[in-house]
């Protein structure tokens, strides 16, 4: 009777070591037929050891083991939850372990090839990153990487200040700025590298075909004189004109990406501005026949008056401004009669609501607002083009579309000469304004795209000049990365290194396919494009695909670039979020970590090499690091 309890045990470690040799074969088997499939592509014969752990990860993956390892852990036996870089290794030290625990007498010890095989997937990570970005500077082993403002060509000091806060590799994006404001912004680059004594990768990111809606067009051409008002109603305080005497034609208010408001600009003769006192008024009649009136305030230069008003008002071109200086108030006199001039119009807004139709067309003019007659019927519904009308080929009814970052959510009812039908299916209860060049993504259609555009080949003419690192957008398959390096080599820069972007469903799934064939081209690594892919694969799925996604590429020993929205509020507003801060915590798990532009970023890039620091004394991938802990 006192046996028994040792032969249960005895039989279930048996059972586990015969499961284990199981899985063992099964994903031996499928590294063997990756491997074959794969080989013809790897140029770079340094990359095959790599390549193989990662068909081997696959193997293993493709099994359900969590009962499994819950029964290695409880014999006291690794869980194969830390294997990504070294999977057989890892298999055969457990299954040595639990022979031993069998009782068998005479197998050669794996411990010392294991700790090698551990040893060496480190090394080969770091060998990779090294490539790619260069060697890490200081104790953070992560880089950060930094999108480069348009000022970065004519601002040197904020340069040199990012490559002294951390900046290890600057991103220059071709979808923004020219040749002229690279080149420049290249040199600022080189210029603080020498004088910081801190070197820095750049990346040029092509654009790629960058899906985005067209123009549209203009709506009248009205100022519209907003006032601000409380809850009440009652007026907060008036609204601000720039009376411009350039001759330039009047424009709207406008608010930057940064939040950065300018005024709205009424054109007005320069002769007639120029007689302008602050203490003047002027008296006109708004397009609605009702009296108003502009105080001025300051002359900000010789072209450039400030006004103020105190009541809403719409202004067309041609309304009549009549000058009442503080003289002429006291005797009700009016004199210096001038017409405002022409005005910008702004783009017509196109308001959509839920269940609303939208026709996304394959004619390139401009979009325009829905149309309806006296009783609200709809004569024409709100259209807008597509930037690349190639794509109708691959849209179906039923496909979801979503637009501006998935503000405004589609569906395809119907695809036509016209174009693709769309039902609005998502936007807030009061609808949504859509925009011009905003993004477009289809994430149940596949879109057979080149991921090189033609803009895309002059930009590599001049990038290659400078560059470092070629970023890859829009990335569908494996077979892109043979393009953009058959590009490479007819530029004779086949050494640069690439950055595949991940954004898309496509890629998700062809993910193995694109790492072997990119780095069996020679440096590579891969970039987790959040923004886009968490509309294509649907938010409530990006950590999950994004924790899968850095289990590959660490199993191929392949680079990560962390990016999209880190510390975004603290990099646009001055003060991130508590999501935020968590957030570029984990980023350090990463090889790199991308920063977005904007005007805090100096303090942005302070603030994450501080946290990515901290972290790493803490957490190594998944690997938690017991550093002592001070309270």
């Amino acid at each position: 009777m006192n046996m028994q309890p040792m032969d249960n045990a005895t039989g279930k470690i048996k059972n586990l070591a015969h499961r284990l040799q199981e899985l063992r074969d099964a994903t031996l088997a499928t590294q063997q037929q990756l491997m074959e499939r794969w080989h013809p592509h790897l140029h770079h014969r340094h990359y095959l050891p790599s390549a193989a752990n990662l068909a081997a990860y696959i193997g293993l993956r493709r099994h359900d083991l969590r009962e499994l390892q819950a029964a290695l852990a409880a014999v006291g036996l690794s869980s194969l939850g830390r294997c990504e870089g070294h999977v057989m290794a890892t298999l055969d030290a457990v299954s040595y372990a639990l022979a031993m625990m069998n009782g068998a007498q005479s197998l050669p010890c794996p411990v010392h090839e294991t700790g090698h095989a551990m040893q060496h997937d480190r090394q080969l990570l770091r060998h990779n990153t090294d490539l790619l970005f260069g060697k890490s500077q200081g104790k953070r082993s992560t880089r950060i990487m930094v999108t480069l403002p348009s000022e970065a060509a004519d601002d040197h000091p904020v340069v040199r200040e990012m490559l002294m806060l951390g900046m290890d590799c600057a991103r220059i994006n071709c979808a923004h700025d020219t040749p002229a404001s690279w080149e420049k912004m290249v040199a600022n680059i080189r210029q603080a590298e020498h004088e910081t004594g801190r070197p820095c990768r750049i990346m040029f990111d092509l654009s790629g075909p960058k899906l985005r809606t067209g123009e549209i067009a203009p709506g009248p051409e009205v100022l519209h004189a907003r006032i601000k008002r409380d809850d009440l109603g009652d007026r907060l305080y008036p609204t601000r004109i720039i009376l411009d005497g350039t001759g330039s034609p009047g424009q709207p208010a406008t608010t930057d990406k940064l939040g950065k408001a300018s005024p709205a600009r009424l054109s007005v003769p320069a002769k007639w501005l120029h007689k302008l006192k602050p203490g003047d008024k002027i008296r006109f009649h708004d397009m609605r026949k009702r009296k108003r009136e502009f105080v001025v305030e300051q002359c900000l230069s010789d072209t450039e008056v400030q006004v103020s008003c105190e009541d809403g008002a719409y202004i067309a071109p041609g309304t009549v401004l009549e000058r009442i200086t503080e003289k002429e108030q006291r005797h009700k006199l009016a004199t210096g009669k001038t017409a405002s001039g022409d005005f910008l119009a702004p783009p017509m807004r196109i308001h959509l609501r839920k269940n609303g139709a939208l026709l996304l067309a394959r004619d390139p003019s401009p979009g325009r607002a829905e149309r309806r007659d006296k009783a609200g019927r709809i004569l024409s519904p709100a259209r807008i083009s597509c930037s690349e009308p190639e794509v109708f080929a691959f849209l179906e009814a039923g496909h979801a579309v979503w637009i501006d970052d998935g503000r405004i959510g589609c569906v395809i009812e119907r695809v036509d000469a016209e174009g693709a039908w769309l039902r609005v299916t998502q936007v807030r209860p009061e609808g949504e304004h859509v925009g011009a060049r905003k993004g477009l993504n289809f994430p149940d259609s596949h879109l057979l795209l080149p991921a090189l555009s033609e803009k895309d080949l002059r930009d590599l003419d001049f990038a290659v000049q400078h560059a470092d690192i070629i970023g890859l957008s829009f990335v569908q398959s494996a077979d892109d990365l043979d393009r953009l390096a058959e590009a490479l080599k007819q530029r004779n820069a086949s050494a640069l290194g690439i950055i595949a972007k991940i954004e898309t469903r496509q890629a998700v799934k062809n993910l193995p396919e694109i790492i072997v064939r990119g780095a069996g081209h020679g440096p590579f690594g891969v970039m987790i494009a959040r923004g886009d892919l968490a509309v294509e694969i649907g938010y409530e799925r990006m950590a999950e695909i994004q924790e899968e996604m850095l289990w590959l590429c660490e199993a191929a020993h392949i680079p990560v670039t962390w990016a999209t929205q880190v510390l975004e509020s603290l990099v646009k507003l001055g003060l991130p979020s508590r999501a935020e801060i968590s957030d570029a915590a984990m980023s350090g798990r990463a090889e790199c970590v991308m920063l977005n532009k904007g005007p805090y970023i100096l303090h942005a890039l302070s603030v994450l090499d501080d946290i990515v620091t901290r972290m790493q004394a803490h957490l190594d991938k998944k690997t938690s690091q017991y550093r002592a802990l001070h309270w």
